[in-house]
């Protein structure tokens, strides 16, 4: 294994603190039960930057940010989801603390080999570019670890910041996808970035230079 500024680890899917993925910046790891502090105060300092993004949350479920049991939860469904394969999350970390997630989500086998990445940081954090060098070290870790062929990121057209990741990584576009998927009550367009493993491949020593 390389140092780890620039090394992929991969732990035992059962062992969540086994599991650290690094770049040149940030680690990213799975979240675990003792995160409920840092994560909720992330999760209500940064409420509206955030909740404007995402599905809207069901009325009877307890909220994550303010409940420490349904973080627990979420962290163990989550954890359920490493261990049969179907999707990867993880906190971003800058400097040990708590800054976001970027998370690979809807992992499918069998023809299709393909995954979709998720992604949100802490405002007080964005502009740095972390969450870019975050998606490239999962880029790497869904090509050269999980095997996948294709990584997509879907994000609403007016959502500016999350497309001046794609910009910045150059991702390929590949159209829009009208009403996608409900987010905050609304079913919303998505634009649909993708990269396959040829494509990583060909850019992976670009990649490793301006992130890794």
């Amino acid at each position: 294994m390389v140092s780890k500024s620039s090394s992929t680890a991969q732990g035992h899917p059962s062992r969540p603190h086994a599991l650290r993925l690094y770049g040149r910046r940030v680690m990213l790891r799975p979240l675990v039960a003792p995160d409920f502090a840092a994560w909720s105060e992330i999760r209500r300092r940064n409420h509206d930057w955030l909740t404007v993004w995402e599905p809207l949350k069901t009325t009877f479920s307890p909220d994550p940010a303010a409940d420490r049991d349904a973080f627990t939860a979420r962290c163990n469904m989550r954890d359920r989801d490493r261990q049969s394969g179907t999707g990867y999350s993880f906190g971003l970390f800058v400097d040990n603390q708590l800054a976001g997630e970027v998370n690979l989500n809807n992992v499918v086998r069998g023809a299709l080999q393909s995954g979709t990445i998720g992604y949100w940081i802490d405002e007080a954090k964005a502009g740095r570019g972390y969450v870019a060098e975050a998606v490239t070290v999962v880029f790497r870790y869904a090509f050269e670890q999980l095997g996948l062929h294709r990584v997509e990121i879907c994000i609403i057209p007016r959502n500016h910041n999350s497309h001046r990741v794609m910009e910045k990584l150059r991702i390929r576009e590949e159209g829009t996808a009208l009403r996608f998927l409900e987010i905050n009550g609304v079913w919303e367009d998505h634009v649909r970035y993708g990269i396959t493993a040829e494509e990583w491949q060909e850019r992976a020593a670009d990649f490793a230079d301006e992130w890794l």
